[in-house]
């Protein structure tokens, strides 16, 4: 099947050299014209727990002018530019073409829906740290032991069965642990629950995991954003959000403690966050169910408003 993946920085080069080890064929699009050109060029260098791998036979363009239609779309940009990929996804997209998002947090598949029928679309997740250190070269760390790539569709069927099953092999072949679901939902919510959580609190507060955790206010603030979280979840029918962010806790400290999350670095870099996926998304589908999400409501408001004056602040 022709892939096209729309956003190949650190995580969309990192999936692409997955499914090309795994035998696919790889169009990478993204408009970072070194990285495009070296890849066309050179192949990638692929960095994984596994080896070093120079992966090469990628299609590679700065847009999707151009090129044929696919068999599958794969959008793996910021989420604050989800609704332009589409719109250029659009050109890729025939009426068998099946969408998938794999980007993290919630909600993505709901912008996705708004350009391409459900009966078409896709989402899930990687559980992996990704870099992209200069281009033509990435680097995976995924979760070792465990499945480390999910996915299942908005709408099962005929179409999306086939696509799901043939991702699933593809990636597995590629080294990864992936798994196919009917149902993904409580994959993805445990993933952006958790996420949510430090994400959001570490990015306001300028601390490192670890610092929040011992810091009675900050720790608090945690929990009261995976509560709602929780509840939300399970008015959509998503049990065990709660029971498993109590064993969450433990491990992310043990693991993460010392680290600042991806949400704190890009207000360290005075970048756009991703908060509408998380905390933003949950409020949003808060407001589906009628669950109240009021913590989740200011700490949104909080981040935004932090990152709408980076050059004001002292």
């Amino acid at each position: 099947m022709k892939i096209a993946m729309v956003g190949s920085g650190a995580a969309g080069s990192v999936f692409a050299s997955y499914l090309r080890l795994g035998g696919a064929e790889l169009y990478l699009v993204d408009p970072y014209k070194a990285h495009m050109d070296k890849v066309a060029a050179d192949g990638m260098m692929f960095h994984n727990p596994d080896g070093d791998f120079h992966v090469t036979g990628f299609h590679t363009a700065t847009g999707p002018e151009g090129l044929p239609v696919m068999d599958i779309v794969i959008i793996m940009v910021k989420t604050t530019t989800t609704a332009a990929a589409c719109e250029s996804a659009k050109l890729l997209a025939g009426p068998d073409t099946v969408v998938v998002t794999l980007q993290n947090g919630l909600g993505n598949e709901e912008v996705v829906k708004q350009f391409f029928p459900a009966s078409r679309v896709m989402f899930g997740c990687g559980n992996m740290g990704t870099e992209l250190p200069e281009p033509g070269v990435c680097v995976s760390k995924p979760s070792a032991g465990t499945e480390n790539m999910y996915f299942g569709p908005c709408e099962m069927n005929e179409r999306t069965r086939e696509v799901g099953e043939y991702l699933e092999k593809t990636f597995a072949a590629g080294g990864l642990r992936p798994v196919f679901y009917e149902d993904v939902r409580e994959r993805i919510w445990k993933k952006a629950t958790s996420n949510a959580g430090f994400n959001t609190v570490c990015a306001i507060l300028r601390l490192k995991i670890r610092e929040v955790y011992e810091t009675p206010d900050g720790v608090k603030l945690v929990w009261d954003i995976w509560r709602e979280a929780s509840d939300v979840a399970a008015a959509l029918g998503i049990p065990g959000i709660w029971e498993y962010m109590q064993e969450e806790m433990p491990r992310l400290i043990k693991g993460l403690g010392d680290y600042y999350p991806s949400m704190a670095q890009d207000a360290q870099k005075h970048r756009q966050t991703e908060v509408d996926s998380l905390t933003g998304a949950i409020s949003m589908f808060g407001r589906k169910v009628g669950v109240p999400t009021p913590t989740c409501d200011i700490i949104t408001s909080l981040v935004k408003a932090i990152q709408a004056n980076y050059e004001r602040q002292y």
